[in-house]
């Protein structure tokens, strides 16, 4: 039975903390409020748009506007690959991957619609069987429901997947579906957050060796 490997998408195979920290200050400047530094973003992100602007508005000390989140999601899927670029060696990876025959899926808390547009953008869409994105289904990571209907779009099984994601998010989602998860150290999550993953690849190169150890052909 073919191998599925589920990819998170922000800190894992795109570096979008950029084109994020952009988007984010032009909601905040139009709403009179400080800038934010692209480590205080990257400190912010990993749980869709939603909580990312819960914790901006919080850390300013004002209350979010009905129209925030809307405003944002337009504005940062209009302009999500003007500095957000695939981290180094996925591009080779995927290519390893795919011929080695295995099914790949993109299950990120992006939006559905920003996380497509970006994919195509930089031109690796065609990669992935399925996207399953923070508003695809009725729940996101980490509910584990997320990652089994990302797999199940994608026509994988589980006993033949592997997760691999930045973020706790990324870890838990897998644990709850019974999948091993391998942390992506080169991203955007901290050493703690990967603690209880199968196993930790320091760059996309390992990730790749390291998900054809655990499941070989």
């Amino acid at each position: 039975m073919t191998r599925t490997l589920l990819l998170d998408l922000d800190g894992t195979l795109v570096d979008s903390v950029p084109d994020l920290t952009a988007a984010l200050n032009r909601l905040m400047a139009a709403r009179g409020l400080a800038a934010f530094s692209r480590p205080e973003v990257t400190a912010m992100v990993g749980d869709g748009a939603a909580v990312l602007l819960e914790r901006a508005f919080a850390a300013r000390g004002v209350q979010q506007d009905d129209a925030a989140l809307e405003a944002f999601v337009v504005d940062y899927t209009a302009n999500t690959a003007v500095e957000t670029r695939p981290f180094p060696g996925v591009i080779a990876g995927l290519d390893a991957l795919t011929a080695a025959g295995w099914r790949l899926a993109v299950c990120t808390n992006k939006p559905e619609a920003a996380a497509r547009a970006l994919l195509a953008a930089l031109g690796i869409d065609h990669y992935f069987a399925a996207v399953g994105g923070g508003d695809t289904f009725p729940v996101r990571k980490p509910d584990p429901a997320h990652l089994t209907a990302t797999l199940q779009a994608a026509g994988g099984d589980l006993g033949r997947a592997l997760m691999s994601g930045d973020h706790h998010n990324d870890v838990a989602a897998a644990q709850g579906a019974g999948v091993k998860c391998i942390f992506a150290a080169w991203g955007y999550g901290t050493a703690a957050m990967g603690a209880e993953a199968e196993a930790v690849a320091g760059d996309f190169a390992e990730m790749v060796r390291i998900a054809g150890a655990m499941l070989p052909r």
